[in-house]
């Protein structure tokens, strides 16, 4: 199962199904129907793991509204608050700030559906 991580507590994490925006990886891009683990602070030793969760849809969309060239519907007004932002400028300077501005006008990015799973209980051999 590989990991999602997040840098900050978004409060879309508190609902069994949100969304995030995501750049395609590198090695084996995200796929619908497959198992993650999401976690806060992956790479840190304050690192939280805030459940399980399967990617319900994937679409593309593009971040720079002034070129159109990879032909993807950039994100509604409605997107860019069910993701955590006031607004789509706030979403695109947090974005260009994490990954670089370069690539938010070079590459679509993911824009992932999850739902929750319920936490599995240990069972227990007698």
């Amino acid at each position: 199962m590989r990991i999602l991580g997040y840098s900050e507590k978004w409060p879309k994490l508190d609902k069994p199904i949100h969304t995030t925006f995501r750049f395609p990886r590198k090695d084996k891009d995200w796929e619908v129907g497959e198992i993650v683990q999401e976690v806060y602070r992956h790479r840190s030793k304050a690192r939280e793991v805030l459940g399980t969760a399967v990617i319900l849809n994937k679409e593309k969309r593009y971040m720079a509204f002034w070129n159109e060239k990879l032909g993807y519907p950039h994100p509604t007004e409605r997107e860019v608050k069910d993701d955590g932002f006031s607004d789509i400028l706030s979403m695109w300077h947090w974005l260009g700030k994490a990954h670089g501005f370069h690539r938010l006008v070079q590459e679509p990015m993911n824009k992932l559906t999850l739902r929750r799973l319920p936490d599995e209980k240990p069972i227990s051999v007698s």
